[in-house]
């Protein structure tokens, strides 16, 4: 079949260059060779000359079904009730993160035991009990299957991260956008992380970079716990962490920073204050946000407007979706440099 023959240290970057063109062949198991990688393509179509790539005719195995708990459940509910089982869920861990409708509830240990069914490395099963709520943006969740625990161990990006999914605001889907901010950090950068949680920024970072140092402040007493139990964990030696509210902790501070990461996208802008007193020329920040599909814009001016109250001029760098939080509506991050 027709493959696209790439050298192993382009092969994201080409992966990532067919899927965006809608090339990769997803029935087949790209195949390993020496120095290179064979991937399954549709068509052949012009690449980036800068991958080194060539077409060739090479046999490749058959991709597997992946097991899906819907499978298990189609014939035990009703066709209204199959349709109204969600598509996707958080996996944290070995802890599975699921909402179900009001149709369903009835019916939750059988998605339970479904879902346990087709994830081997899956432990329990927790169904969401409703939205975000209060000063640390914490859900209520509920026990469904499996073990009865809530507190797992998460692996992403070199690190892993110990934590108490109920007690303590995360979001697996946020790798990719940690790995963006990651790759952007220069050696002996200075960072800090505001609103730092279980301290999976501040140690993807430590682990990841060659930032002098990285510092983290956390409100939340019980994230603050396990972000120290994290630390060791991963052996972040250039990690400080401070539990606190910023706008006690920043005055404490007696040094500025290269870099900023607010991860707070409900009324960071609040805060953008305490971020520029710690800031100076050359200092790039990464303030997030939930806007509408509609009005990305908002973010960038939010920026420009704490930016002229404090007297400061800034350049935005760009800005990017890195999530949706509900329909329409996306979280973002406005990258901006103090100029």
């Amino acid at each position: 079949m027709l493959t696209l023959k790439v050298v192993l240290s382009k092969a994201e970057a080409a992966k990532k260059f067919l899927l965006d063109n809608k090339n990769y062949n997803k029935k087949y198991l790209p195949k390993k060779a020496a120095n290179h990688i064979f991937f399954p393509v549709l068509k052949k179509i012009k690449m980036p000359s800068s991958l080194f790539a060539v077409y060739e005719q090479a046999e490749l195995e058959k991709s597997k079904k992946k097991p899906n708990y819907k499978d298990i459940l189609k014939n035990k509910l009703s066709k209204a009730e199959f349709e109204e089982l969600p598509n996707s869920y958080d996996i944290i861990g070995n802890i599975i993160v699921i909402e179900i409708r009001k149709p369903l509830v009835k019916h939750e240990k059988l998605i339970g035991s479904a879902l346990l069914k087709t994830h081997k490395n899956i432990k329990t099963v927790l169904k969401k009990s409703g939205i975000h709520f209060g000063e640390f943006r914490t859900q209520k969740l509920s026990f469904i299957a499996g073990e009865n625990t809530k507190v797992t161990e998460y692996k992403e990006n070199n690190v892993k991260i110990k934590l108490d999914v109920e007690k303590i605001y995360f979001s697996p889907r946020l790798s990719t956008e940690r790995k963006r901010i990651y790759k952007k950090i220069e050696p002996n950068e200075r960072v800090l992380v505001m609103f730092s949680g279980s301290g999976v920024y501040p140690i993807v970072i430590s682990k990841n970079t060659l930032a002098r140092a990285i510092v983290g402040i956390e409100k939340n007493p019980v994230a603050h716990k396990f972000a120290k139990e994290n630390l060791t964990l991963n052996n972040a030696t250039n990690v400080a962490l401070f539990l606190g509210d910023v706008r006690d902790i920043i005055p404490k501070l007696k040094e500025k920073f290269s870099r900023i990461i607010m991860p707070l996208p409900k009324n960071a802008e609040d805060f953008l204050e305490m971020a520029f007193k710690v800031s100076t020329k050359g200092t790039i920040i990464h303030f997030y946000d939930f806007e509408h599909e509609t009005e990305i814009f908002k973010g960038e001016e939010k920026v420009k407007e704490a930016c002229a109250k404090s007297n400061l001029n800034c350049n935005i760098i760009n800005t990017v979706k890195c999530g949706q939080y509900s329909p329409g509506k996306f979280r973002i991050c406005v990258d901006f440099q103090i100029i």
